[in-house]
């Protein structure tokens, strides 16, 4: 079978690995590395690319803008064979992955004694990796339901045990992998109506599974699923005998994408916003020459229905959290208007950000970046000319393009296949998103009209909602913290377990706050982490994280969030606040929040990273903060 799909093909993949081998500077090496590995390979080139990137990632990680990130893999099948494709899958994503690997089938050991490599590697995300041949069920076949069902709940409970004990001592996000069934069928069709047949026992374990990961913040690498793709060639019974490899080798490529999607979601580098072309992507034809009446769109011919079914999917993904964004090499008007077809499963209002023109698609995907306030690296990018794409991936090698099939009725399984938008939580703010990035070009539209900003600001009718992050805003706060990276003072990134931890201690203040205005919710847009800290002294209160949507910028909700931590400080009787910035490539914008805040420098603590810069703000002697927004705590 063809693995990733959607990634192009290299002309010669083996003969570039080769150049790059005898790049002697091993960041320059890394670089290309990372250029490398958004292309189709199989089991030997990957494992050669990531030999090739070792030295470079430990050296020269940070500096190549790689996000780090810990992961266990505690298994009961040989995973080592696997560990090339997990990281170069990672380096495609801009991970910088780290791989400890507990002894074969020791992860009850690993999790439950006192593992010193796993205490000392201090893991982020934990894999709990099992197939189906560990721990069986041990029921006779003629068992009833309800003694398969109590057999798996006891199963379940000793995993939500170990989960348990993973989220506990490392604060670490568990991804729990589902089973696949190991033993072929005994009654053919017949199989799933016998409660304690082998597949019958598997199918009901990984839904409890499934359910009971939903109940915990347990993520799943639901390799149950994916094997109905992956066929016979998954599991070789041969590799199982002689390696306990539940994984081919040949899908090992496949397996790090699996997982790797699943960790860059984690770290927050899944992809934001679906940029599509129009003529011949969205409908048949070119809406130019052939009018709205002449476009293929809709029940009647088998194209036609396809380009709609493709409308519809890139509509659900608007649903569930996707911004959808327009480029294309159309006339404005003309393009706006096809989308009163009344075949169109797009409306006008789904696209938040509409760009047509006869300008090159890399200036204007530039721009449509630009007026959603995200990277470029938020973004993917749909056309069906081959031209068109392979333009975009040489100007803007962070924007994702993915090879298509020939036909628009295979596009929507391709563009899931690439796991561009891999999920973590899925939130009502995620619901909404795509309607508030269309309502903050309002916002612009309205701004530029204003006459003075402060009667702009006054229009706005904005109003401020304050909670301490509890369990309804701990997925969201999360999501935030590890997606933002503009408006982000530190770029401290955490896990959902360890969120939940700081929120709950009582000395932390851990504020989630919600901006309201005229046009409507904004959402969760800041999230505020403060607490003690033995490096600075006794009466200062660390700003440890305070970050916030970049959609909400310039309406003075910074200065609502001071006065908000400032009360909330003062009132737990802190004398002051200190604020600290990490300068990043992406965060240049904060550069001065807090001396624009009235904080004043103060000299760094013992330890600090040396570009690193503190700022404290006296709690006692602070001025009132004037702004334009209604505080409800």
């Amino acid at each position: 079978m063809q693995q990733l799909s959607w990634l192009p093909t290299h002309p010669d993949l083996s003969g570039a690995i080769g150049q790059a081998k005898r790049i002697e500077d091993p960041l320059q090496r890394l670089h290309e590395v990372v250029k490398l590995a958004a292309h189709q390979r199989d089991f030997t080139l990957t494992a050669r690319l990531d030999k090739l990137a070792a030295v470079g990632i430990e050296q020269h990680a940070a500096t190549a803008r790689l996000t780090p990130l810990r992961v266990a893999l505690l298994s009961s099948h040989t995973v080592d064979h696997l560990l090339p494709a997990i990281r170069v899958a990672g380096l495609q994503r801009r991970l910088a992955l780290s791989l400890h690997v507990a002894p074969y089938g020791m992860y009850r050991q690993a999790l439950l004694a006192d593992d010193p490599a796993l205490n000392a590697f201090a893991p982020q995300l934990v894999l709990l990796a099992l197939d189906a041949h560990d721990a069986p069920l041990q029921l006779p076949l003629q068992a009833s339901q309800a003694e398969v069902d109590a057999a798996v709940a006891e199963r379940v409970d000793e995993l939500r045990m170990l989960w348990r004990r993973a989220r506990e001592r490392y604060a670490a996000q568990v991804v729990q992998q589902t089973l696949v069934p190991a033993a072929p069928p005994l009654f053919g069709s017949y199989e799933a109506l016998v409660p304690a047949s082998p597949r019958a026992v598997i199918e009901r374990l990984n839904a409890a599974i499934r359910a009971a990961a939903r109940e915990d913040g347990v993520l799943l690498l639901d390799l149950a699923w994916h094997a109905a793709a992956y066929g016979d060639g998954l599991a070789e019974p041969v590799r199982w005998h002689q390696a306990k490899q539940l994984v081919s080798p040949t899908l090992a490529p496949l397996y790090g994408e699996h997982f790797a999607r699943i960790a860059a979601a984690t770290a927050g580098l899944s992809r934001k916003c679906l940029v599509l072309d129009l003529d011949n992507t969205l409908w048949g034809g070119v809406i130019g020459d052939d009018g709205i009446a002449g476009i293929q769109l809709g029940q009647g011919s088998p194209s036609g229905e396809a380009f709609l079914a493709f409308q519809r999917y890139a509509a659900q993904l608007a649903r569930r959290g996707v911004i959808l964004a327009v480029c294309s090499k159309n006339d404005l008007h003309v393009a706006e208007a096809a989308f009163e077809h009344t075949e169109m499963a797009l409306k006008r209002s789904d696209i938040a950000a509409f760009v047509a023109n006869w300008e090159d698609k890399a200036g204007n995907l530039r721009r449509i970046a630009s007026m959603l306030d995200i990277g470029l690296d938020s973004l993917v990018f749909v056309d069906d000319n081959p031209a068109e794409r392979d333009i975009v991936r040489r100007e803007l090698p962070e924007v994702a393009v993915p090879e298509l099939p020939e036909d628009v009725a295979d596009y929507p399984a391709r563009i899931a296949a690439a796991g561009y938008f891999e999920a973590v939580s899925f939130t009502s703010d995620d619901a909404e998103r795509g309607r508030s990035y269309a309502l903050n070009a309002e916002r612009k539209a309205a701004q530029s009209q204003a006459t003075d900003m402060d009667g702009y600001l006054r229009g706005l009718q904005m109003v401020l909602r304050v909670s301490r992050i509890g369990a309804a805003e701990l997925a969201r706060a999360t999501q935030l913290i590890n997606k933002t990276n503009q408006f982000n003072l530190t770029t401290r990134r955490y896990t959902e377990a360890e969120v939940e931890r700081m929120a709950s201690d009582p000395q932390t203040i851990a504020l989630a706050l919600r901006l309201e205005d005229k046009f409507g919710d904004n959402g969760l847009i800041s999230v505020v982490l403060a607490r003690p800290d033995t490096a600075i002294e006794a009466d200062e209160l660390l700003i440890d994280s305070w970050l916030m949507s970049c959609r909400v910028l310039g309406r003075e909700v910074e200065m609502a969030v001071l006065e908000v931590l400032a009360d909330a400080a003062a009132a737990a009787g802190w004398g002051a606040l200190v604020g600290e910035y990490r300068p990043t490539e992406r965060n240049g914008m904060v550069a001065e929040h807090y001396p624009r805040l009235g904080f004043e420098q103060r000299p760094a603590p013992a330890n600090a990273p040396t570009d690193a810069s503190f700022w404290r703000y006296e709690l006692a002697s602070r001025t009132p903060i004037n702004h334009h927004i209604q505080v409800q705590a």
